[in-house]
């Protein structure tokens, strides 16, 4: 299943996070803070096509806003961290594609996400978040003036991962894969985890959580994310996954 993917971990030893894509789930109307949308499923037989449709009034809130569903990232500025000044870049698909398809091919990458093969795997992937509804916006991480990360912020409350945890309004998830072996097991997630972390609770006033789901038997993944501010919340059930439900709260980064 496409993933949250960290590929980055706390030690010597390689993360391998998973990521959030679209999770199959049962039919009918859901609720989100903005009015029920509707859960349809186009082919009863198919474990992996999922249709979550906001109502009306929601798009119409998307078409009329301009900062959009999360905010307008393009804006969001750098941050310095622990390993150099970073920032989150919108995907230009024509010109990121051959990078993030490269790393969608490391073994260790495809491993979780499951987008490994032509171009087009990762094109239709890439196309379908920038063209979608504006729940989910795919970046490239950009460390000191060089892309090194794939990161997708999207809505975690408007996300079939909703389904499975007590979400909340305006919870924002994170899915990232760092793309090179030689940033991955010596911090650099966890420093970036932290970072981006903080920007979404920064720029996005109305969010009091941020969540992700690495798989359970990726013990430094989690750490990663423990190290950054996250909590463990709860196992949860997944397709293709038992995941471990990490949260960073507003109201414990600001006691802090």
């Amino acid at each position: 299943m496409p993933p949250t993917d960290l590929t980055a971990g706390t030690g010597p030893a390689p993360a391998h996070p998973d990521s959030a894509g679209p999770r199959p789930g049962t039919t009918g109307p859901r609720h989100s803070p903005f009015g029920p949308f509707t859960v349809e499923d186009d082919d009863p037989g198919s474990e992996d096509t999922l249709d979550l449709r906001l109502p009306a009034e929601f798009l119409a809130l998307r078409a009329g806003a301009t900062t959009g569903l999360l905010g307008r990232i393009a804006t969001w500025g750098a941050v310095p961290t622990p390993v150099g000044a970073f920032r989150l870049v919108p995907v230009r698909l024509e010109q990121d594609l051959p990078l993030v398809h490269r790393w969608m091919n490391d073994p260790a990458v495809a491993e979780f996400w499951e987008l490994a093969g032509p171009p087009h795997r990762t094109e239709n992937h890439l196309r379908a978040h920038l063209h979608g509804d504006g729940r989910c916006v795919p970046c490239l991480g950009v460390l000191d003036g060089t892309p090194m990360s794939y990161w997708e912020i999207y809505r975690a409350d408007l996300d079939p991962l909703a389904r499975s945890y007590p979400a909340r309004p305006h919870d924002t998830g994170i899915h990232l894969l760092i793309g090179d072996a030689a940033d991955r097991g010596r911090g650099v997630g966890s420093a970036l985890l932290g970072a981006v972390a903080g920007l979404i609770l920064d720029r996005r006033p109305a969010c009091a959580r941020v969540v992700a789901e690495p798989d359970l038997r990726n013990t430094p993944s989690v750490a990663a994310f423990l190290s950054a501010g996250f909590r463990f919340a709860a196992e949860i059930d997944l397709p293709g996954k038992r995941a471990a439900l990490m949260i960073r709260d507003r109201v414990l980064r600001d006691a802090l």
